[in-house]
């Protein structure tokens, strides 16, 4: 009998856990149906748009949703008729356009174009509040497009899976009467092609950046103020950019900076005047302060806005600055393929237990993140600064391996970062170091870093 007991119990638990399987696979087939039937809605190419249906008052359900800022002096019943005809295009849904759509969708924008060819991925929740854990893999247009009519269903949403291109980009924005971009720090092209198709089409361009604990916001091409060019004439190098992938931001920053940009493109929309249109706003986090700096004013020389403009249409971007149009981390290419070997070739070094350095020059909080436990970590700063304490270090070791190796040959640094770009410039710096600073070594960039190392050799090793 107690057997027979104990085989009921052991039946009726599997019964419960395979019930529960069956609502987990139901569930999941619900949100692919449902995410299947959202996706016919994404567009992948411009679409003509008809005018926005200009409201003359506003119904009883409007004023009950929007009571509480039609209190306002500034805005009034007027301000927000003239929020009810304004069409906005938010390029990018990440960590700027998430709060910059919500809050223009809570306040009762008429039209918002959600444009990002991403899709949504984990890394990005803790900064892009409109997606979920559910919405990974998904179009992240389609995913801030579904979350903001959950918000308010009466704002028409216009879901863009497409790259802004010098083909698209002006005929997209000139049917959006304002243009809010994200602006992130790493990708440079776009900053460029945004700002010369808002000259080009007559629009104002409010423009936000958030990297590490900093935001900085503009409205450029306003009311006879700057553009982009006016300040920025000449791209950077692209080693010199560094991203969010890259250099980190906490995830309230851009979701502050998103805020200020809803509250300008507001103020603007609803008839007011922005008070950014010449000058800059930065925000520091780590102090909780923000400052503003005025800004030159328009210049008669620029190449899109000035007086004798030499940029007429939109050009190659890409070429222009000297990098891809992507939020991606950019591929840096700075040393000749016998100075690099791929992780599967370290690997092979690894397993003949070849005596060579290990060199990880990645800041150290990012080693307490992950490393590899052999390696020795002297991060590319303190190289390229040439700081006392980590030269000796480094000596130290190479006099060390030197010790193990057999003849007068030169003991091998292979260098490595999280994706290899900053590990070939440490390349470059300990080449000129070799024979004078330290002694005389054969080094050798890892190609991809540890994220490469991750994929194609330890798939448990940690990915950031």
């Amino acid at each position: 009998a107690a057997t027979m007991s104990q085989e009921v119990c052991s039946l009726k638990a599997q019964l419960e856990e395979k019930e529960r399987e069956i609502a987990a696979l139901k569930n999941r087939l619900t949100q692919l149906e449902k995410s299947h039937a959202l996706s016919r809605e994404l567009h992948y190419k411009v679409i003509p748009l008809t005018p926005l249906q200009a409201k003359s008052t506003l119904s009883n359900e409007d004023i009950m949703r929007y009571s509480r800022q039609l209190l306002l002096p500034e805005l009034g019943v007027q301000g927000q008729l003239n929020l009810s005809k304004t069409s906005v295009l938010i390029v990018g849904c990440g960590g700027l356009g998430c709060p910059l759509a919500q809050y223009l969708a809570a306040a009762g924008i008429g039209r918002l174009g959600l444009l990002d060819y991403d899709e949504v991925e984990l890394s990005n929740l803790h900064r892009q509040v409109l997606h979920g854990e559910e919405n990974q893999g998904q179009a992240k247009a389609l995913s801030a497009a579904s979350a903001v009519r959950r918000l308010n269903s009466t704002v028409e949403c216009i879901p863009y899976h497409l790259q802004l291109s010098s083909q698209n980009a002006l005929q997209l924005i000139q049917q959006y009467p304002h243009l809010l971009h994200r602006h992130d720090s790493d990708n440079v092209p776009t900053r460029y092609l945004v700002n010369d198709a808002c000259v080009l089409s007559g629009k104002p361009l409010v423009s936000a950046s958030a990297l590490r604990m900093e935001g900085q916001l503009t409205v450029y091409n306003y009311r006879g103020g700057p553009c982009y060019r006016c300040l920025y004439p000449v791209p950077p190098p692209p080693e010199t950019v560094t991203n969010c992938s890259d250099g980190g931001v906490l995830g309230v920053v851009p979701g502050i900076m998103g805020c200020f940009q809803a509250l300008e493109v507001l103020k603007i929309a609803s008839g007011h005047d922005s008070s950014c249109g010449q000058q800059l706003v930065i925000f520091d986090a780590q102090g909780a302060r923000f400052r503003s700096i005025k800004l030159r004013p328009k210049q008669a020389a620029c190449k899109v806005c000035g007086e004798n403009p030499s940029v007429t249409q939109l050009v190659d971007y890409e070429s222009f600055c000297g990098t891809a149009a992507t939020d991606k981390c950019c591929k840096l290419n700075l040393l000749s393929r016998d100075q690099r070997i791929t992780v599967q070739d370290y690997k092979s070094v690894i397993d003949k237990a070849e005596p060579h350095l290990l060199l990880d020059v990645r800041p150290l909080v990012e080693v307490e993140i992950c490393h590899l436990p052999f390696s020795l970590n002297i991060p590319l700063s303190s190289l390229e600064e040439r700081k006392t304490e980590h030269l000796r270090l480094l000596q130290k070791r190479i006099s060390q391996l030197k010790q193990q190796m057999a003849g007068d040959c030169r003991p091998p640094v292979y260098v490595i970062c999280k994706l290899g770009n900053d590990s070939q410039k440490a390349v470059q710096v300990l080449e000129k170091m070799s024979g004078s600073d330290v002694d005389r070594i054969t080094v050798k960039d890892i190609c991809g870093g540890l994220m490469a190392w991750a994929k194609s050799i330890e798939p448990t090793f940690p990915q950031y």
